[in-house]
């Protein structure tokens, strides 16, 4: 019998051959690379468009991850949609001194990765403004009559039902918080007002609300909260593969012996009110003490916290230092300055037997005010006339003993404790006080330039007095600056200039400093970082919820470069297997072709065919 050859135009070493003997003849020499060939080629192709899917996916996410924060100053203004049931909220009233104010936040289901924190916003109604009440007076009024405090809170409460979903109120925790105000009660009024509001509430209201929920905090925490907030803002919590992002060594607090991290450079913030100022920044390494008198001070200016779901993991294991300097505020500053004045002039005129300041046509000279302006100063029934000299640099040098500085290392104002701050790799924000003296006036907000600003303020300062009224009727300054901030603008100037680099001890070089009144437009309070580290164990629950869903839920969460892997994978399992099984036949058919060879030789040479040896 014949056999059929095929070559369809192939190099003439390519071709198979269909035989009549045995098995069919599926594989010779060269079909077997054209085989490996196709397989390469096959793979090649799989992998190629593995990756461009991939990288078309996941480099459009991380570009549009870079842009999320900025995009964020859009969608954050949308309404919230209170029909979507995967909604969470939560309630934050923030009573501090002089009134109470609740804010509603507002989070989608976290997404299942224990890195990443809670997405949450303040939540908008359906004009898009935000859910925000105030009410007067502070709730330390009620100190006498704790009794009142529940009927007191409760119109916030009321409002804040009004806006979240009612299937929501038993799932909504609800967090009160006090301030300053109560901070100067004594204790057992402090826990009078509390305990009401822990027996009252739960009756009128179904928020989720524990003994826990309701504190007064201390300066330290409020300071935290605040850094939190502004950092969750500006996007310093999320994980980061952009080269361009600063980024920052980092000795994980509690973890001496591991190697540190890099993630990214959080910010510093600055907040000079009227009677206060404070500091908060991170402190990324391991600090040193110059004595054990300053590290036991540490230990109240140092607060350490994991921000994470998981205790276990150290990615947002966070060292923050935070101080608060009652007295350093702008308006406590000028009373305090007044104050010196007022009795060092009448100390000086009773031992000179002299009359400045006395009357007006004898005045002092105050270099803190513009250039012919004129103040006045009552105490004690008395009256002490000012007017302006408008020297900035002679105001600075007479302040300067009023940071109260130390010759101990490592200290700032009232020789308080300051961890070394690293200048070249850092970044700071100053709000209140660092903003209305640069921008209300000055017009220079933003970036802060240390030389450009003390040249604006020594022309200011040395402008007349009639002249910066004339330009404030032309409206020429900031909407809401009025005379008071025009007349102390020079002093503040040089307050907030001392206090930022001698205080702090910031270089005149430092441009890494800006001065901002909101961050991506908006107002960030501190009640925004109570509620995210205090929520911080929530995604943990949702983690757990999903893994109990089972195995059909488990492969659905798995991520898409996962499951092209898997499948890539197979791919060449199948492959192989088929490459060998085809191997492994033409192993068999040679076998055969070589008996049928050696039969046919005997049979040509007209001898019997011979045993074939058990060896073969």
């Amino acid at each position: 019998m014949g056999r059929i050859s095929i070559s369809c135009l192939l190099p003439a070493s390519w071709h198979f051959s269909i035989s009549p003997v045995g098995c069919p003849r599926v594989l010779n020499t060269t079909l077997r690379q054209i085989v490996v060939i196709g397989i390469l080629a096959a793979t090649v192709s799989l992998l190629y468009y593995s990756l461009v899917v991939i990288r078309n996916k996941y480099g459009r996410a991380s570009r549009d991850k870079r842009f999320h924060r900025y995009l964020a100053r859009v969608t954050d203004t949308e309404a919230t949609d209170t029909n979507n049931p995967n909604l969470n909220y939560g309630i934050v009233v923030d009573c501090g001194s002089s009134g109470s104010r609740i804010f509603v936040y507002c989070w989608p289901r976290h997404n299942g990765n224990p890195h990443d924190l809670l997405d949450i916003k303040q939540m908008r109604d359906k004009n898009r403004k935000p859910v925000v009440m105030k009410i007067k007076p502070g709730i330390s009024e009620f100190a006498n009559s704790p009794e009142k405090v529940s009927d007191y809170i409760s119109p916030l409460l009321s409002f804040a039902a009004e806006h979240v979903p009612r299937a929501k109120h038993k799932e909504t925790p609800l967090y009160i918080l006090c301030t300053a105000g109560m901070r100067i009660l004594p204790e057992s009024q402090q826990k009078a007002i509390l305990e009401d509001l822990l027996t009252d509430i739960p009756v009128h209201f179904d928020f989720l609300f524990s003994d826990s929920h309701a504190e007064v905090i201390s300066g330290k925490q409020e300071g935290v909260y605040a850094w939190i907030g502004i950092n969750f803002v500006l996007g310093r919590f999320e994980h980061t593969d952009d080269e361009d992002e600063a980024i920052v060594e980092v000795h994980v607090p509690g973890s001496e012996n591991k190697e540190a991290i890099f993630r990214k450079r959080t910010v510093g913030i600055l907040d000079m009110g009227g009677v206060s100022t404070q500091i908060a920044y991170e402190v990324p390494k391991t600090v040193s003490f110059a004595s054990s008198q300053q590290e036991e001070v540490a230990k109240n200016l140092l607060a350490e916290f994991n921000l994470g779901c998981d205790a276990h993991q150290t990615e947002h294991v966070y060292r923050v230092y935070v101080a608060t300097f009652l007295g350093f505020g702008g308006n406590a500053a000028r009373q305090r300055y007044e104050d010196s004045l007022f009795t060092s002039t009448v100390l000086k005129n009773r031992l000179l037997g002299k009359e400045t300041g006395m009357t007006s046509d004898a005045p002092y000279l105050d270099p803190c005010l513009p250039l012919d302006a004129q103040d006045e100063i009552h105490q004690n029934g008395q009256t002490m006339y000012l007017r302006g000299t408008g020297d900035f640099n002679l105001c600075r040098e007479i302040i300067q003993p009023f940071m109260n500085k130390t010759n101990e290392t490592q200290t700032s104002l009232n020789g308080v404790y300051q961890p070394a701050v690293h200048f070249q790799n850092s970044e700071f924000y100053g709000f209140s006080e660092f903003y209305y003296c640069t921008e209300d006036v000055l017009r220079m907000g933003g970036d802060y330039n240390a030389a450009k600003f003390t040249k604006a303020a020594k022309d200011y300062c040395a402008t007349k007095w009639s002249v910066l009224r004339e330009r404030f009727d032309r409206g020429l300054y900031a909407s809401h600056a009025d005379l008071h901030r025009l007349k102390y603008q020079c002093f503040k100037s040089a307050w907030m200039y001392e206090v930022f680099h001698s205080g702090f001890s910031f270089p005149v070089s430092y441009n890494s400093l800006k001065t901002a009144l909101q961050v991506y437009d908006k107002e960030v309070q501190w009640t925004l970082g109570a509620i995210l580290y205090r929520t911080r164990f929530l995604p943990l629950r949702d983690i757990q919820q999903e893994n109990f869903r089972g195995s059909h839920s488990h492969w659905r969460s798995f991520s898409f470069v996962y499951n092209h892997y898997l499948f890539f994978v197979c791919f060449l399992i199948v492959l192989l297997s088929i490459l060998l099984y085809l191997l492994r036949l033409r192993r068999i058919h040679r076998r055969m072709l070589r008996n049928s060879s050696s039969t046919s030789l005997w049979i040509e040479e007209g001898l019997p065919p011979q045993k074939i040896s058990g060896a073969l």
